[in-house]
């Protein structure tokens, strides 16, 4: 039974990546524990085993109410909305997982549905055990399942195929169970092992699931550029800060249609903290920001690459822009804003190349003027990272920036034909449009931001952001980077108290850059990567190959574990009194005697088996015969002298099989008949 539940607990502790294995531990055990008292209470009542399932379920339901519901209780008995939130656990948490960030905050309300399937499968496993191959079914099931959410590789997946497979084995390590049977639990688990580890990215049901969140209908703030600035001292929000900062942004834009912009809708909710995006390579470094926003807005000012929001905004979040979003508007919110920025050694930032792995983007109709222009701007260059900034450098250098009343609106093609071949005058709404669709006619991957820069005001003082600091502006996807911010108008050069790494490297490349009149030289071609040979342990072999090492594992494990479960058998033995004690006895001389090779049939008393055997063996059996004459047959039973005197004997008996061969006392350590 023991060996049973640590089957079923160990693939419940596997969404640990996904949890944490803390927030795991405490509901997982209760769980396992509550079954394990069903049964025991049903094997101490035989009225109540036709209701074992029942009272295992309702046992483990009351457990995770009290470890994990607590504060649905009232005096710590359920009410209603524990029933609620239980059966929440059945209906929504999972879903709310997947829609999640992981790590996802460890709240009850997402990881209920854990340990209600280590419940269900450790109840399912009890009604089973008598068929151990059986009853090893669900956990399977469970384990498969844990592995879809987040599979464990290397070490860690041999480590839980060893954890797992020695739970297994001890349902089969018992006199009544046969070598074919515990052939095949091995056999399943080394499968488990060899799935464990996989050959390539690892599958996720995650994939594609995001949450629905309904976008905010207002209007863009893209459009609202113009408008702010006309009303220039409103304030937005407030913040303080203790690093600078460069610029926040509220939403990203990749979307476009050759008239409007929008927004990605690949929004989840936010967990504990988001690590940094996958095609950043470079190292990072943290920062933190308390942020007030009044009320009325949605769109939280956030950073490129947040890690963490605390406090009582619980924002969605798009992992690949950054943008945070609140479901629902209300009142003002203060948050700490935790995010990441490059760090470190980024002097080969002009000649890295942009991404690989990001198209470009749409464009909607180009007209054949504004591709020669596109052309023209980037000097006819290969798509860069330099290239990215002589566009930057073009657009500063030929178009001015719109002052006054009568303000550019619109970042549509018929309002950016009209700012490239004719007023050349806009605000950063047109600037940042035409960039992003200049650079993606190019080959450039780029997008639009909306935000504001970070006026300059002293570090560690609260900063207020007003309507006069609203910004757009573009961004490249640079290989090994991510997304780098560009400022193509120049509003943003002065923004924040001091630059940032990222703005002192991006200063020095644009200093850097040849005069408008020459052409750009030619980026060094990487050196060729080196051309994998295949293996010849790819596709199935290495499957196989995995498999095997995993069965080598675990068998090595079962092995070990043999001598430690027949220790506990003996301490079991001799912790019992009377007449069990006595027959406790008589039961170790006869498995040590059948380890050693001796050929016992169920109904042979220690005096047959003493004419069988030979040597000290022999009088060490007369001995324990005695005494079992004692405890079984005088009326007497057995007081703590006999069951003294009984274990003596079984120690005269060990000593003398201790004398046989060193390779018969090995076998014996570690047969399992």
């Amino acid at each position: 039974m023991v060996w049973l539940l640590l089957a079923t607990a160990v693939p419940g502790l596997l969404f640990a990546p996904v949890f944490g294995l803390w927030a795991l531990v405490p509901p997982v055990a209760a769980a396992v524990v509550a079954c394990y008292a069903a049964f025991e209470l049903c094997l101490a009542v035989a009225a109540l085993r036709p209701w074992r399932p029942l009272l295992g379920l309702l046992a483990g339901a009351l457990a995770l109410v009290e470890v994990a519901l607590f504060d649905t209780t009232r005096s710590g008995l359920p009410t209603p909305d524990s029933l609620a939130r239980l059966v929440a656990g059945v209906t929504e948490s999972w879903q709310l997982t997947l829609q999640s960030t992981w790590p996802v905050r460890p709240e009850a309300d997402l990881l209920l549905f854990v340990p209600l399937l280590v419940l269900l499968t450790a109840l399912v496993g009890v009604e089973l055990l008598r068929w151990p191959a059986a009853a090893v079914l669900p956990s399977l099931v469970l384990l498969v399942l844990s592995q879809t959410f987040v599979a464990v590789s290397g070490a860690v997946a041999t480590l839980v195929a060893l954890a797992y497979g020695v739970a297994v084995a001890g349902l089969f390590l018992s006199p009544a169970r046969s070598a074919v049977a515990l052939t095949a639990g091995l056999s399943v688990v080394a499968g488990v092992a060899a799935l464990a580890v996989p050959t390539g990215p690892a599958y996720s049901v995650r994939q594609n699931q995001f949450a629905h969140v309904p976008l905010p209908r207002e209007v863009s703030p893209l459009t609202e550029v113009a408008a702010r600035l006309a009303d220039p001292d409103a304030e937005v929000f407030r913040y303080t800060s203790d690093t600078p900062v460069d610029r926040w942004r509220l939403v990203v834009l990749d979307g476009f249609n050759g008239v409007t912009w929008t927004a990605s809708d690949r929004y989840r909710r936010l967990g504990a903290e988001i690590t940094p995006p996958a095609g950043v390579a470079v190292p990072t470094t943290r920062h933190s920001a308390r942020v007030t926003v009044p009320g009325g807005q949605r769109w939280l000012p956030s950073q490129a690459m947040p890690t963490s929001v605390a406090g009582a905004a619980r924002p969605f979040v798009d992992q690949e822009t950054g943008t945070l979003l609140l479901p629902e508007r209300g009142g003002p919110v203060t948050y700490e804003l935790r995010w990441r920025e490059p760090f470190g050694d980024l002097s080969g930032l002009a000649d890295a190349a942009v991404s690989s792995e990001v198209r470009p983007g749409d464009l909607g109709t180009v007209r054949e003027e504004i591709a020669a222009l596109a052309a023209e701007a980037t000097r006819d260059a290969r798509p860069t990272f330099r290239t990215a900034l002589v566009l930057e450098q073009y657009l500063s250098g030929n178009y001015k920036v719109a002052t006054g009343s009568q303000l550019p609106t619109g970042s549509g093609w018929p309002q950016l034909r009209e700012f490239l071949l004719d007023t050349k005058r806009g605000t950063s709404e047109q600037f940042a449009a035409s960039y992003v669709l200049l650079a993606r006619i190019v080959g450039i991957p780029a997008r639009l931001a909306v935000g504001y820069r970070a006026p300059r005001e002293p570090v560690g003082g609260e900063v207020v952001v007003r309507n006069k600091d609203v910004l757009a502006w573009p961004e490249v996807a640079v290989e090994g980077v991510g997304w780098v911010p560009l400022d193509p108008a120049g509003t943003a050069s002065d923004a924040g108290p001091a630059p940032t790494k990222l703005a002192e490297v991006m200063a020095k490349a644009r200093a850097e850059l040849p005069p408008p009149d020459e052409k750009l030289p030619d980026p060094p071609v990487p050196a060729p990567a080196p051309v994998a040979q295949p293996s010849p342990w790819g596709g199935l072999g290495a499957l196989a190959l995995r498999g095997l090492a995993g069965l080598l594992v675990l068998l090595v494990a079962v092995l070990l574990a043999v001598p430690v479960w027949k220790s506990a058998r003996t301490l079991r033995r001799k912790r019992s009194t009377g007449v069990r004690g006595v027959v406790g006895a008589w039961w170790e001389a006869r498995d040590l005697l059948r380890a050693h090779g001796a050929r016992i049939t169920p109904g042979m008393t220690a005096r047959d088996l003493a004419a069988v055997s030979e040597g000290a063996v022999v009088d060490g059996l007369h001995r324990l015969a005695v005494h079992l004459d004692t405890a079984l047959w005088s009326g007497a039973g057995a007081d703590k002298g006999t069951v003294t005197a009984a274990w003596e004997a079984v120690a005269e008996i060990r000593a003398a099989l201790a004398r046989r061969p060193l390779g018969a006392r090995i076998r014996a350590v570690f047969a399992i008949r």
